[in-house]
């Protein structure tokens, strides 16, 4: 009788065909899991423009979570569930109110319901004074108007008098925010194109909330190559508050 043996029986060799047939199948299901990720859960974002300094900086890139106000399912209206709604003080990424396929970073400083005012730069929400220790001015002697923020004449409270209501940069409202919007407004508060300006952001165009910088470089830097010799090394994986 022959004794059992635990020796496997050989393999037969990978043809070429199979080899790349494997190949192929392994990097499809990569590229799908990518395009799930990026559609519902995360997606990368850069900072354009200096309106939310000293939080972002222009030249920080951002991976942004949209699993946590409910991402839209791609070529319809719908949206996922949402693990919670946008809360005030968040930092949040939306669709651009003016400019179609670009999206947009600020922070809510007004939810659905909320009467808001600014008077000599200082915010005041349902009549309190607001503490923002993350805002900055840099050109705190200018005090410009803007035929844009007429808008606003609709949300004010009934006793302000429309005919001698004139907005200014740092002096508006008392004005309600409707249901299902919520007011926004950059940190660099001197030099942000914000709802001030353009109006409310509608929820269901707010996309996600930044969850931490992965690269960041100094673009008006000296150096040749900035993108590889002036990297903001001590903002990688900092999470913007």
């Amino acid at each position: 009788m022959s004794k059992p043996t635990d020796e496997q029986p050989a393999q037969p060799p990978k043809t070429f065909k199979r080899a790349t047939w494997e190949w192929v199948k392994s990097l499809a299901i990569a590229i799908v899991i990518w395009l799930f990720l990026r559609t519902f859960v995360i997606e990368a974002f850069r900072i354009p423009s200096g309106s939310m300094e000293p939080t972002l900086l222009v030249g920080d890139f951002l991976f942004v979570n949209k699993a946590l106000y409910g991402a839209q399912i791609p070529f319809t209206s719908i949206h996922l569930p949402a693990i919670r709604s946008p809360r005030l003080h968040d930092i949040v990424v939306f669709d651009s109110r003016t400019e179609g396929g670009v999206k947009v970073v600020k922070r809510v400083v007004g939810l659905p319901g909320d009467t808001l005012q600014m008077r000599d730069a200082v915010l005041y929400r349902d009549g309190v004074r607001q503490v923002e220790p993350y805002i900055e001015h840099t050109d705190p002697a200018e005090d410009p108007t803007d035929s844009m923020m007429y808008w606003q004449v609709k949300y004010l409270l009934p006793r302000v008098d429309r005919a001698t209501y004139h907005p200014t940069r740092d002096d508006w409202g008392p004005l309600v925010v409707p249901p299902r919007d919520y007011f926004v407004m950059g940190d660099n508060r001197d030099d942000s194109f914000d709802s001030r300006y353009w109006g409310f952001v509608p929820r269901r165009v707010i996309r996600g909330r930044p969850m931490f910088i992965y690269y960041s470089f100094d673009k008006k830097s000296w150096k040749a190559l900035p993108f590889i010799t002036a990297i903001r090394w001590g903002r990688i994986f900092h999470q913007p508050r």
